[in-house]
């Protein structure tokens, strides 16, 4: 790589590197970062989207100039938007500001700006290079990709199990299967979520309080998805002061005289069928880019089979529960034959303590 491809590079790793920061709080909007050069290649600004209906990266990195930007370079991990939104569209201030050259990492997946940002910046006369550092924007904005031309929320399941595979005794208790060091880890991992899913069965067995335990403020909205909506009358998730619950049903088949019984601050949401595309479609309308099923092996298999799930996380204790009884973490996928099998890929193995933790992908 020529040592101007190599400075290009190093300014495009710091736009992305800025994006990061607002990892946990940009949902709906993308995570993006920007570094403005002058005209004689020096750093007079950066910037960052934190969280939506803030400014965005651009208007953070104009607003922090040390010098004026004319004749100079900006460096941006996603196409600039040209929509008015909550804020205005950034491909005017960098059109007025006189930069001559602009280096964008991927385009806005966003129907509203999807190469109409190139586009413009463009006919104004500026250049634009497209492509620099793909695979790491690709990897930092997924799950807004995932949303965006999917119109699902990107999905990542999670459970924890013993070293023979089971997910709890036959008369279903689990506490505790791993140890405490990842439990904690998971409660600060859901900082990453926008929304927590379970099952009514996860809720009636589990009593969860499915938050980050301060880790994330505002927390990350809490979902069940129920059939029957026989929920407990006393639950940790009725409790909307710690953070807000959804409960979405099947319309079908639950008694929804239950309904009045739930508080009224708990948000309530009908579905047509127990098919969990439906809660995927939901919450990705809301604006949830990234969420995370803990739910039970009946619902975890339906969403994987729906393809609500794109990756997975299981913490694996080195113990041993035993027994044909013994719960699995899936249900039966009927497979027949190897090639029907489900492969994933890009694993990392960590341990946590004596556990070992492993994230993986779906093969695409």
């Amino acid at each position: 790589m020529s040592e101007i491809n190599l400075c290009h590079t190093k300014w495009m790793k710091r736009a992305i590197f800025l994006a990061s920061l607002g990892k946990n709080t940009t949902s709906p909007n993308p995570r993006v970062g920007a570094v403005i050069l002058d005209k004689n290649g020096n750093l007079i600004s950066e910037g960052f989207h934190y969280k939506a209906g803030m400014p965005h990266a651009e208007a953070m990195a104009f607003s922090n100039l040390k010098k004026d930007p004319k004749g100079g370079s900006m460096y941006v991990n996603l196409e600039p938007c040209c929509h008015q939104g909550k804020t205005p569209p950034c491909v005017d201030k960098v059109i007025s500001s006189g930069i001559r050259k602009v280096y964008i990492s991927i385009e806005d997946p966003d129907k509203r700006v999807s190469g109409k940002g190139i586009k413009l910046l463009k006919e104004a006369g500026i250049e634009v290079h497209l492509g620099l550092c793909k695979k790491e924007s690709l990897d930092l904005n997924k799950a807004f990709i995932y949303r965006n031309s999917t119109k699902k929320a990107f999905g990542v399941l999670k459970w924890a199990m013993s070293i023979d595979g089971r997910i709890a005794l036959k008369n279903g208790k689990s506490k505790w299967i791993t140890n405490k060091e990842s439990r904690s880890l998971v409660h600060s991992f859901r900082a990453e979520f926008d929304a927590i899913i379970i099952g009514g069965n996860t809720l009636r067995k589990d009593n969860p309080l499915l938050t980050t335990r301060g880790s994330k403020n505002p927390e990350p909205l809490r979902v069940v998805f129920t059939k029957s909506l026989d929920l407990p009358l006393r639950s940790k998730l009725w409790d909307c002061s710690k953070a807000k619950t959804l409960v979405i049903y099947n319309s079908s088949t639950a008694n929804e005289s239950y309904l009045k019984k739930i508080p009224k601050c708990v948000e309530v949401e009908k579905i047509s069928s127990d098919n969990p595309e439906l809660i995927s479609k939901i919450l990705a309308k809301r604006g949830c880019n990234k969420v995370l099923w803990e739910c039970g092996p009946k619902l975890a298999t339906a969403a994987i089979k729906s393809n609500c799930i794109q990756e997975i996380i299981t913490f694996i204790a080195p113990k041993i529960l035993g027994g044909e009884n013994s719960m699995n973490p899936f249900g039966d996928f009927e497979f027949r034959e190897m090639h029907e099998i489900i492969k994933l890929s890009d694993s990392e193995v960590s341990l946590i303590g004596n556990d070992i933790c492993v994230k993986s992908s779906f093969e695409k």
